[in-house]
C-alpha cells in the first residue's frame, strides 16, 4: 500500500541527509524548492511514527493544510498526490437542477410522505418516543404492499390477455414475480426492526390504537384475494365474514377483486396447457401412469424374494403406501373430492402439467416454467413466514390480550398460519409423487421444442410497450 506526504518547503538537503522514515523503500526529490513528494511504502501507517520522523523538517517548511494527524501542516494521500480541483474528473458534471424542472421531493412527493406519521400521542399530550417507529414502520408495508399489487396485476393482465401463451413473455412474468418474492423477503426481515421495541415501550402508546387494527389493511386483503385465498377457507373474524369489517368502497373493491380471475386460476388454465399432455400427442400422463404401476410391481416382486423378517415386512408395508398414494393420484374422482375439501386447488390436468414441468425441469423447453412455480412456491413460503413472525410478535408484545380492533389477538393469529392460507399447496405436495427417474417417460423429440404459442403467434406477443 503505498501512501503519500505531500509537504511544501525545500527538502533535497533534508532527504540527502537520510532523513527518512525506516520504512521507506523510496525517497523522490524535486528540484523545485516549494515541492518534494515522498513515498512510504508499508503495510499500514503509523502516523505517531511520522511525526517523529519529520518533526525536524517542519521549521523550515512553509504554510500547510489538510493533515489532521500533523497539526495541519501536512496532507496525506492515499496511493497519488490530488489533482487541482478543475481537473478533478469528480467536479465535471453540471447541476441540472438550477436549469428548472421537477426535482427529487417534489418527484417522490416527500411533503405528503414525510409529514405523513401524526402521533396520536403526542395529539393527546404525551408524546411517546416509539409511536413513530410504529407508525414508519407500518407506512413502510403499506407502500411495500402497493408495488406487490402493482405487479401482481401486470401479471395477470399478461395471463389475462392471452399474452402469456406466447413463450416470449414468461420472462416478463418470471421476473415480476420474482420481484413479489424478493419484496417478500424485505417484508419479512422488516419486523426485526419493530421488535427493537420492547413490549412496555408498546404499552405505553396502545391504547391510543384502539380501534385500529392490521387486520383492517385493505391492501393486504386485496392481496390474499389476487393470489388466490379461498374465500371459503378464510378464518371468521370475531364470527363474521372477514368483508364485514371494511366499509362502503372498500368493501366494494374487496368484492370486485373476489371476482376477478385468480393468479391461482390463471396459472392452472396455463398449466393445462402444458404441451405433452395430448392424449393423441404425447400423452405424458398415461405413459406415466404405465412405468410407475410397472416400477412398483418390479419393487413388490424383489421384496416377495427377500428371506422372511423385519425388513421385508418393512419393505412390503412401504410399498402398500406408496401404491396407496399413486392410486390416489391417478384418481381423478378422488382428486375432485379433495378439492371440494380443501385439501388440493389445482384442477386434475392442472396439476398433470405441473407433474410434467417438475420431471423435466432440467430440460431446455421446461426450465423457465419450473423457474415460475418455484417462485409461486417462494411466495406461499413467505407469506406463511411474514404471518408467522407477525404472530410472534404480537406475541411478544400483547401476549394473551385481545387485539386493538377487538379480535382475540394473539389466537386469532395463530390460527392463520396454516395451509388453510397457502395458494399453492399443490406444488408443496408435489414431491409425494417423485419418482426413480428411469421411471420417468422418455421425451418426444416434438416435445423439446414444442413452445406455449396461440394459433397466431405474432398477436399474442406482447411488447414492453403493450404491457406497461
Amino acid at each position: 500500500m503505498a501512501w503519500w506526504l505531500k509537504v511544501n518547503g525545500s527538502c533535497r538537503k533534508q532527504t540527502e541527509a537520510g532523513q527518512r522514515a525506516p520504512e521507506c523503500s523510496e525517497v523522490i526529490g524535486c528540484d523545485e524548492p516549494l515541492k518534494a513528494w515522498i513515498a512510504l511504502k508499508t503495510k499500514s501507517v503509523d502516523f505517531q511514527r511520522l511525526e517523529e520522523v519529520f518533526a525536524a523538517l517542519l521549521p523550515t517548511w512553509t504554510d500547510m493544510s489538510g493533515c489532521p494527524y500533523f497539526e495541519k501542516r501536512h496532507l496525506l494521500f492515499k496511493n497519488k498526490p490530488p489533482a487541482d480541483e478543475d481537473e478533478d474528473a469528480s467536479q465535471a458534471g453540471v447541476n441540472k437542477a438550477s436549469k428548472g424542472g421537477i426535482i427529487y421531493g417534489d418527484y417522490l412527493q416527500l411533503d405528503k410522505i414525510i409529514t405523513a406519521q401524526v402521533l396520536q400521542s403526542e395529539v393527546k399530550g404525551n408524546k411517546i418516543h416509539d409511536e413513530h417507529l410504529f407508525i414508519v414502520t407500518h407506512q413502510a408495508y403499506e407502500l411495500w404492499f402497493k408495488q406487490i399489487l402493482f405487479e401482481l396485476d401486470s401479471v395477470r393482465e399478461i395471463f389475462v390477455s392471452g399474452h402469456v401463451r406466447d413463450e416470449r413473455n414468461m420472462l416478463k412474468v418470471n421476473t415480476r414475480i420474482h420481484r413479489i418474492v424478493m419484496i417478500f423477503r424485505l417484508l419479512v426481515d422488516q419486523f426485526a426492526v419493530l421488535e427493537t421495541m420492547t413490549a412496555l415501550d408498546f404499552f405505553d402508546f396502545r391504547e391510543y390504537l384502539t380501534p385500529a387494527s392490521g387486520f383492517q389493511s385493505l391492501q393486504f386483503r386485496l392481496l390474499e384475494n389476487k393470489i388466490g385465498v379461498p374465500d371459503n377457507l378464510r378464518v371468521p373474524y370475531n364470527r363474521r365474514h372477514y368483508r364485514d369489517n371494511f366499509k362502503g368502497q372498500q368493501s366494494e373493491m374487496l368484492l370486485s377483486a373476489e371476482q376477478e380471475p385468480t393468479l391461482l386460476k390463471l396459472v392452472e388454465a396455463w398449466l393445462e396447457r402444458t404441451p405433452g399432455l395430448e392424449v393423441d400427442g404425447f400423452n405424458f400422463w398415461e405413459k406415466l401412469r404405465i412405468n410407475i404401476y410397472e416400477g412398483l410391481s418390479k419393487e413388490r416382486q424383489k421384496t416377495e424374494k427377500m428371506a422372511d423378517g423385519e425388513e421385508k415386512e418393512d419393505r412390503k408395508a412401504e410399498q402398500a403406501k406408496q401404491r396407496e398414494i399413486f392410486t390416489s393420484l391417478f384418481d381423478e374422482k378422488h382428486h375432485d373430492h379433495l378439492v371440494s375439501k380443501g385439501e388440493r386447488r389445482f384442477s386434475y390436468k392442472a396439476l398433470q402439467g405441473a407433474l410434467m414441468i417438475y420431471f423435466y425441469r432440467e430440460e431446455p423447453r421446461f426450465q423457465v416454467p419450473f423457474q415460475l412455480l418455484t417462485s409461486l412456491m417462494d411466495i406461499d413460503t413467505l407469506m406463511t413466514k411474514w404471518r408467522y413472525n407477525h404472530v410472534c410478535m404480537v406475541h411478544r408484545m400483547i401476549g394473551s390480550k385481545a387485539g386493538t380492533g377487538g379480535s382475540s389477538g394473539y389466537q386469532y393469529l395463530r390460527s392463520t398460519v396454516s395451509d388453510r392460507y397457502k395458494v399453492f399447496v399443490d406444488l408443496f405436495n408435489l414431491a409425494t409423487f417423485l419418482v426413480p427417474r428411469h421411471w420417468v417417460p422418455k421425451l418426444n423429440p416434438n416435445v423439446h421444442t414444442f413452445l406455449y404459442t396461440a394459433e397466431c403467434c405474432d398477436s399474442s406477443y406482447c411488447s414492453s410497450e403493450e404491457s406497461d
